[in-house]
């Protein structure tokens, strides 16, 4: 590592131990700009901060213009949505995040909205919790299958190649999938071979019976579920988001399953985070809400945010981070 002591801003609370690395060989100050008590912290530390790590805190032209020494983004995530990409690339500042080791817990937690949403679970572990179990539910509470359902994975990167094998070879689901390019699966996933299809997005909404967003968000997926899409769907069927709110129309969901036309939705993000609480998603009768636990337990968010203290401290000492963005 390098021997001069550079100034880093953590912008989120870091596991102690991830802490004392950073503090072992750098200036630390820790400011969570969310925190009013905080804010001025941060803002007077920004001005000097050669390394930023964090998560979940938008970051635009304007606030980047305030750290002149900038070298380096750490970011504990794997989507970079918060950051002006332009910008960065054109300050020569690397961006660096935490794919892979996220991967398969997020993949849980997917396959967790399917299974929630499909058997209503979070609705009867309340009819549970609040007394109503008095007798053998009726038809109007039951749930529907998911092993043979079809599904449809918009996106098939990592996490949704993980999602794939819990479907297909756990649930013996046939998996369509939409991406911008044909993924190689006889290079990825040669398990998957003969059970993954690729399909154009009209069809893949149209033939599955639950479909599960897993993309990052973009310029191009941004809005991507409207109107239009969830008219696509099949009728009754299953709507889940794993991925960014921001790739759904959160109005033309709510009229998607008010008409009936879907079932149900399972969804782990929001366009606005938290969810407001005069949200109509919060407490809908056919929503399951997360509050964004995707990479939620403690071992994967301790191998985030090891992964991120590392991508820092080896760009700060002049070395290759283990994961940087293409800029």
């Amino acid at each position: 590592m390098s021997a001069v002591r550079q100034q880093v801003l953590v912008f989120r609370e870091l596991p102690a131990a991830q802490l004392d690395r950073l503090q072992a060989v750098h200036e630390v100050c820790v400011a969570d700009p969310r925190r009013p008590e905080q804010r001025a912290a941060f803002e007077a530390a920004l001005g000097r901060a050669q390394g930023l790590i964090g998560s979940s805190y938008p970051m635009d032209e304007a606030l980047l213009a305030r750290a002149p020494a900038l070298r380096v983004i750490s970011s504990i995530s794997v989507g970079v949505d918060n950051y002006p990409l332009q910008a960065l690339r054109q300050r020569g500042i690397t961006l660096c995040h935490t794919p892979g080791v996220l991967t398969e817990t997020t993949a849980d937690t997917v396959f967790a909205l399917i299974m929630m949403s499909s058997r209503r679970l979070l609705e009867l572990a309340l009819h549970v919790r609040e007394g109503h179990w008095q007798r053998n539910i009726g038809e109007s509470l039951f749930g529907r299958d998911v092993h043979g359902k079809t599904l449809g994975i918009l996106g098939l990167g990592r996490i949704g190649l993980a999602l794939a094998r819990r479907a297909a070879l756990g649930f013996g689901m046939p998996v369509l999938y939409h991406a911008r390019h044909e993924v190689d699966l006889a290079a990825e996933a040669p398990e998957l071979l003969g059970r993954v299809q690729h399909r154009g997005l009209d069809e893949l909404l149209a033939q599955s019976d639950i479909v599960a967003v897993v993309l990052p968000l973009t310029a191009q997926t941004r809005g991507l579920m409207d109107a239009r899409a969830f008219s696509r769907m099949k009728p009754g069927a299953i709507f889940v988001n794993g991925a960014r709110g921001a790739i759904v129309d959160e109005g033309a969901l709510l009229q998607a399953l008010d008409s009936g036309r879907l079932a149900a939705a399972g969804l782990d993000v929001f366009a606005t985070e938290p969810l407001p609480l005069d949200s109509p998603l919060r407490c809908h009768p056919r929503v399951t809400a997360l509050p964004h636990v995707g990479s939620a337990t403690l071992e994967t968010r301790e191998a985030m945010a090891e992964m991120a203290t590392s991508n820092l401290l080896r760009v700060l000492a002049g070395q290759t981070a283990l994961a940087s963005y293409p800029l």
